[in-house]
Formats: structure tokens, sequence, C-alpha cells
């Protein structure tokens, strides 16, 4: 499955109606560490059946970013039934990416 863009609007449904677990980067387009992430992502979304991957862009979506008091980007939540259940600020390893969807 590949990395889904989401915006405000179709939040709800993509993530907090989801029936899997959902892996959300908050990210910008002019950020270093967010593209280098990017890679790993896709990787993520294509290898793992049990989770979506979803990008949300901040700079587009700034209320989701104040809602989730995203600070600093890449952040990446894991959201579970609607909860956030785990995160992680900054780039980070696929490794580390694996640990956190687990």
């Amino acid at each position: 499955m590949a990395v889904k863009h989401v915006s405000g609007k179709d939040f709800e449904t993509e993530v907090l109606k989801s029936d899997k677990k959902v892996l959300v980067d908050f990210y910008a387009d002019w950020c270093g560490p967010c593209k280098m992430m990017g890679p790993v992502l896709e990787e993520m979304a294509a290898e793992y059946d049990n989770i979506d991957v979803v990008k949300i862009n901040v700079d587009e979506e700034q209320e989701l970013a104040i809602r989730y008091r995203v600070m600093s980007i890449p952040a990446l939540m894991v959201f579970d039934k609607g909860e956030v259940v785990k995160k992680s600020v900054g780039l980070i390893s696929k490794a580390e990416v694996i640990d956190l969807i687990n």
C-alpha cells in the first residue's frame, strides 16, 4: 500500500476511524529530515499490510498540528482506535519506526 497524503477533511475517516493502526507523519516540504524520512515511510507502507501510513503537511494543516501539539518535525504518531498510542519526534531509523508501530 502507498503512503497517503491526508488533509483535515479526511483526517477523521482515514486516521481516527480506521480499522487499522495508522502511522501519521507530520511533515513540511521544506524540512530536510522530513525528506529523509520519506523513503523509510514508503518502505513501511509497502511492507506492512496491518498499518496505514499517512502524511500530513503541517503548513497546510495547521489546525491538526496544533491539536496534536506538533512543535518539531518530522513528528511520527501511531494512532490506534482514534487515540495516539506512541510518538516520536525527529529523524529516526527504519528499525526505530518498526519498534514504534509494534
